[in-house]
């Protein structure tokens, strides 16, 4: 009945709206006073945005009465922030802007926090990365891709499964966001992957510091924002690639149209991704490794002048194999037991609407996750669970107040799993989560600080099952906690930033936590859960210290996470059905470290950027022993150049990197020690520009010396079993 109402009184404030016809425009201009095109004017908290033209002039237009933050920003430039004002009336305003131009990387716009796009005025630091380059990289997948930004790790099955691990933590830990909606896919699993396609994503935001109050009671180690492509600014657009990799003699296609006006846009997409077994450093196959994907997204949205509506749909099919020690190796890409077909059907609903000087964004989804396993001996799928799970996410903007800017939220999920196997890995249980929270934002001359507090509730239910002819009790819970956060952004200098963020979180135990009694599909162990555990809690500390000059900018991260009831995985002795057991168990934790990034364009070399970041994390129980699935200590170097336009090839680029992983020797129970290895990559990327269209090729090649290592987390070191080896690729995008 609450849900009932709530919906109601959001449609009788959809209802009550009024149309405005203002416009914002202007010229944009470099220190020389030199009109400046290709530069992207975008009010955000309209999504509305459009490029300058060859003169440097723009127009924005039906824009709601009300103060919006006006963004500018392109490579090559100092991104730029401008507060405008409508009140009521028509209105044209000209806003003319001069943008300085800079060498470094543009300032990023973010997507993810509540109150600021531009990474410099955020009080909680996060980073961005394109996919674009990431696929560039050679990358097979997309876990693979983020695995290379800095406190970003993955726990690997092979190429086609890989779990995002932010500073040590990982599991459901670690939210997932994606569409703008929180993506459940039974986080839980070591081999349940993203279960998202690259192909019709445009970035990805890595909010590694205190995330809780924003998306929840479970992002005590971070979040990965998936920020999807954009609606088009075109009439049409039609954009097609396709990507060749060596090693895996695999295939990934991707073709996608938009279509645009003033004020509807559409947008679909279709991929297809086809690999077969990696080969490692030795040239030998590893047995299936193989995998496919299909993926079709769509999306449409409808704007007016005061409402923003946006209806998007994801269709993800993939059929992942399970690498298994002892198979036989072939160059087939057919299914090989075992083996997983998962679907996820990714319905979301976001609505922007503009009350007077409130602003008001709902957010509604819905997924459906179905996950099978098959194998030989059964006649049926062994595993076979459908998650289904509806959120909702909606925060009301107050009217900013001198220096203050609040935003008050709720938000939550009613989620059901359902068995239908022959086998039950977690039990059939509905959960439903509650939360609702208050964020302020206080502008000062030379600091920022920011205030939030947060209160939650979990109710979790299972039913009794069976599982190793053992009847395990069905756990009926309900948790519920308060906690808060306190962050500041203090400018030291002109070029000095430093961001310190307090934030406490609340984990409630999942499913195979409190539930577990049998045999962990690739782990060696037999894990039994237990249903007295307690929610976690922690508290983190961040440090961000950034410097930012015309040839020069560096990053220093650290934190310190400190927990209360940290659940893990303890050896008892025993041994049931000849595998060592582990029990759930939990105890005080305490995970410390950061990351260090440097970028030095050395001036005069106007075409070369050097990149460097270091990265370690540690992570200790209460009597001083590692925790488990802790990332080795990594420094990565790459040397960026670009290249002269020669006829018809433009925006050419290359880079050139070495991966240095270290040994590592400190490890959990049931883990063993990895040797260190370091990898050199390379690629090399152009446009050619047409009449009315461009060609975009990039050639990049991974391990180049081809070596043989096994990555710390990689779930098949247990099994003496290699990562990939040397891995070409070869890509062509159609852009019209």
């Amino acid at each position: 009945m609450k849900m009932k109402n709530f919906l109601i009184w959001l449609g009788c404030l959809y209802g009550a709206f009024a149309f405005s016809q203002n416009s914002l425009s202007g010229t944009l201009t470099d220190s020389n006073n030199k009109p400046i095109e290709y530069i992207i004017v975008e009010i955000p908290a309209l999504q509305k945005g459009v490029v300058t033209d060859s003169v440097g002039k723009y127009r924005i237009s039906n824009i709601p009465v009300g103060s919006y933050k006006v963004l500018f920003y392109a490579i090559g430039y100092d991104s730029q922030r401008s507060e405008i004002t409508f009140d009521a009336g028509e209105k044209d305003l000209n806003l003319n802007i001069e943008l300085k131009q800079r060498v470094i990387e543009i300032d990023e716009v973010i997507v993810s926090t509540p109150f600021h796009q531009l990474q410099n005025e955020n009080i909680v630091k996060v980073n961005k990365v394109g996919l674009q380059s990431l696929e560039q990289q050679a990358a097979v997948s997309l876990s693979q891709g983020i695995d290379q930004i800095p406190g970003v790790t993955i726990l690997s099955t092979g190429v086609g499964i890989g779990k995002p691990i932010i500073r040590g933590l990982s599991g459901n830990r670690v939210v997932v966001y994606a569409q703008g909606i929180r993506l459940e896919n039974q986080q839980f699993g070591d081999e349940h992957g993203l279960g998202l396609s690259a192909a019709g994503l445009e970035s990805v935001e890595v909010i590694k510091g205190p995330a809780s109050l924003l998306y929840g009671s479970d992002a005590l180690g971070g979040v990965l924002y998936f920020n999807p492509e954009k609606f088009g600014k075109k009439p049409l657009e039609v954009n097609l690639s396709s990507r060749y990799f060596g090693n895996t003699k695999g295939t990934a296609t991707s073709a996608g149209a938009k279509v645009s006006n003033e004020n509807l846009r559409f947008l679909a997409r279709f991929s297809v991704q086809s690999h077969q077994d990696y080969l490692d450093g030795m040239g030998q196959s590893v047995f299936n490794t193989r995998f496919k994907t299909s993926d079709f997204k769509t999306g449409i949205n409808y704007q007016n002048g005061t409402s923003n509506t946006s209806l998007r749909f994801n269709l993800n099919n993939a059929v992942l194999g399970i690498p298994e020690a002892g198979g036989i190796a072939s160059s087939s890409r057919g299914k090989e037991f075992p083996y997983q077909e998962i679907i996820t059907r990714t319905l979301s609903l976001e609505q922007r609407n503009h009350i007077g000087t409130l602003r008001l964004n709902t957010t509604f989804g819905y997924i459906i996750n179905d996950r099978k396993e098959f194998e030989e001996e059964l006649p049926s799928a062994a595993l076979d669970m459908k998650l289904s799970t509806f959120t909702y996410d909606s925060k009301l903007y107050l009217p900013k107040n001198k220096a203050l800017e609040t935003v008050i939220g709720i938000q939550g999920l009613s989620q059901k799993n359902k068995n239908f196997g022959l086998e039950s890995l977690i039990p059939n249980a509905t959960i439903s989560d509650f939360g609702i929270y208050a964020m302020t934002h206080y502008h000062g001359q030379k600091s920022d600080w920011q205030v939030g507090i947060r209160w939650d509730n979990r109710n979790l239910n299972s039913v009794s099952f069976e599982q190793d002819e053992v009847s395990i009790d069905g756990v009926s819970k309900n948790f519920q906690s308060f906690n808060a956060s306190l962050g500041s952004k203090v400018i030291l200098s002109e070029a000095l930033i430093l961001r310190t963020n307090f934030a406490s979180g609340f984990r409630a135990p999942n499913l195979a936590e409190l539930t577990s009694y049998g045999v962990h599909e690739g782990s060696n162990r037999f894990e039994i859960g237990s249903a007295a555990l307690k929610p976690e809690q922690n508290v983190q500390t961040d440090l961000s210290l950034e410097g930012s000059y015309d040839h020069f900018r560096f990053t220093l991260d650290g934190f310190y996470n400190s927990f209360n009831n940290f659940i893990y995985l303890r050896p008892t002795g025993a041994q049931i059905e000849e595998e060592n057991v582990y029990a759930y168990d939990q105890t005080k934790a305490k995970l410390y470290g950061g990351e260090i990034s440097v970028h030095w364009h050395p001036h005069p070399l106007d075409w070369v950027h050097l990149e460097s970041s270091f990265e370690f994390v540690i992570g200790k129980q209460s009597d001083g022993e590692p925790l488990p699935l802790i990332p080795a200590n990594a420094f990565n170097n790459i040397i960026k150049f670009q290249l002269k336009d020669l006829s018809l090839f433009s925006n050419s680029a290359g880079f050139v990197g070495v991966n240095t992983v270290f040994k590592k020797s400190k490890v959990s129970a049931f883990e063993t020690s990895s040797p260190g290895y370091a990898l050199v990559n390379l690629g090399l990327n152009s446009t050619i520009t047409l009449k009315k269209s461009s060609l975009s090729i990039s050639i990049a090649v991974q391990n180049l010396m081809n070596r043989s290592y096994t990555a710390h987390l990689s779930r098949l070191k247990a099994d003496g079993l290699f990562n990939i080896g040397r891995t070409m690729s070869l890509g062509v995008t159609w852009n019209w």
